[in-house]
């Protein structure tokens, strides 16, 4: 695409008579005329210009003004004012504003012609840089992402827009569907990515901790708070704080939190003072707030306040052409977990892939393809590594297994507690034996971290040591 130059000035002899002569030294460049800013700025708004010659004194709106409004359009577009000679100074405050250059009238056509050139050359020089850190950026910010299908393109496009605003993003979707990873990569993309992204796990912070959780305390402001605790949204000051499953916080936090989104500031537990904050806050759920709202369990004004910009992650069924990249991804992934060779797909297990319905999303389809190379002892995956890891025994299907075994006159609770045991000595069992005791393996198939799955272990005392052989 050709460059384009744009010369405003409101004497329409001045600006025909410089582009005959300037067409003649620059014949790749695109040059056109305005005798009025306003229609220049539209023309700017519409299409990419590189370089933009001006008088300073212009009706309907005055050089500076233009100036600004040019530089907001686009950062590297260049612009090189005229003046006067008595108007000097005032050319120099434009430079000093973001102008490139500044020729004064009447100007020899050569230093006009020399300051244009120049002034091309460093726009290419600054987009071709912008190019660079964008890249650069990318590969941070989408570096977890894998998809390359239309609707995965416009959601990162989507993701660049919204990381641009400053305003407070509600992230909506199914679970599954990499709503953290979405907040990550808005943080990455914006102007605070070198500072703080501080995510919050909502539902898994108890609720009488969460108030001082999120907004701090002092010293002697609650039975324990034996010191000051600055809380996570002074943490993230800077930076960018997101709540994770926000329709989870209790209403008594939700007072809070709407206060902070209208005025900017906390007050910790105990404290006499506010502290002024300088954070953006993103949200996320999978869950209906709208109901909830109805339902006297979320509160309107929070949820209009969080919902300034929304954006939806995609779910696998909106990008079932993705599931062959995303299958090798999670595949590398968990062979070099595991310490082993890369396995391949034989085509009739991604045809089975490709058909499922995923209501799980992509992370039901991650902890597929684990448990898949772990059951697959050779170089190839295939069916029977799916097949056989569906053969859970003693796992109950209707009312009246689950009720067969537990004797007449138990109580909801105890009932509850015996059918999660036997469920979970069971599927531990089996998982055990399948990957011969080792625990980081049988972890990886269930989808819990090893910790969580030691903790099961513990609790009804099973021993990997029996698995093995």
């Amino acid at each position: 695409m050709a460059e384009k130059i744009i010369i405003v000035d409101d004497q329409y002899e001045l600006v025909d008579g410089l582009r005959v002569m300037l067409q003649e030294e620059l014949p790749e460049v695109e040059i056109e005329t305005f005798t009025s800013s306003l229609a220049a700025l539209e023309r700017a708004r519409k299409e990419q210009v590189d370089l933009v010659l001006t008088d300073m004194r212009m009706p309907a709106m005055d050089g500076f003004q233009f100036l600004d409004e040019l530089k907001k359009l686009d950062y590297a577009l260049g612009v090189v004012v005229m003046t006067a000679y008595g108007g000097i100074e005032t050319a120099v405050q434009a430079v000093k504003r973001g102008a490139y250059d500044f020729i004064c009238k009447p100007f020899e056509f050569h230093n006009l012609l020399q300051s244009l050139n120049n002034g091309l050359e460093n726009t290419r020089l600054i987009r071709k840089n912008i190019k660079l850190r964008r890249r650069r950026s990318d590969r941070t910010a989408f570096a977890d992402f894998v998809g390359e299908t239309a609707p995965m393109q416009r959601f990162y496009d989507n993701i660049r827009a919204v990381a641009r605003a400053n305003y407070t993003v509600l992230i909506r979707g199914e679970s599954g569907t990499g709503k953290e990873l979405t907040a990550r990569a808005i943080h990455q993309e914006s102007g605070r990515r070198d500072a703080n992204l501080v995510m919050v796990n909502c539902p898994a912070i108890p609720e009488q901790l969460l108030e001082s959780q999120l907004f701090g305390h002092k010293k002697g402001a609650f039975t324990g708070a034996d010191r000051d605790y600055k809380g996570l949204f002074v943490e993230a000051g800077g930076g960018t704080i997101c709540l994770d499953e926000i329709g989870d916080i209790p209403l008594s936090v939700q007072v809070k939190l709407l206060r902070v989104l209208q005025d900017g500031e906390i007050r910790p537990l105990g404290a006499n003072k506010t502290i002024k904050l300088d954070v953006r806050v993103l949200a996320s759920t999978n869950q209906n707030l709208e109901k909830k709202i109805e339902q006297g369990l979320f509160r309107e004004d929070l949820f209009y306040r969080l919902n300034v910009v929304t954006i939806y992650p995609p779910r696998l069924s909106d990008i079932r052409d993705d599931i062959p990249h995303l299958m090798e991804h999670f595949a590398k992934m968990t062979c070099a977990e595991q310490g082993v060779d890369m396995k391949i797909f034989r085509p009739e297990f991604i045809e089975e892939m490709m058909k499922r319905s995923w209501p799980g999303n992509v992370r039901q389809l991650q902890n597929m393809i684990r448990r898949a190379v772990i059951f697959s002892p050779g170089d190839e995956i295939g069916l029977e590594s799916i097949k056989s890891n569906n053969d859970f025994p003693d796992i109950p299907e209707s009312g009246d297994e689950i009720m067969a075994d537990l004797p007449g006159g138990v109580t909801y609770k105890e009932a509850k507690a015996k059918i999660i045991k036997k469920f979970s000595c069971s599927y531990m069992d089996n998982l055990l034996r399948r990957t011969d005791g080792n625990v980081s393996k049988a972890a990886g198939v269930s989808g819990l971290s090893r910790a969580a799955f030691q903790k099961i272990m513990n609790r009804y005392k099973i021993s990997p040591a029996q698995f093995r052989h």
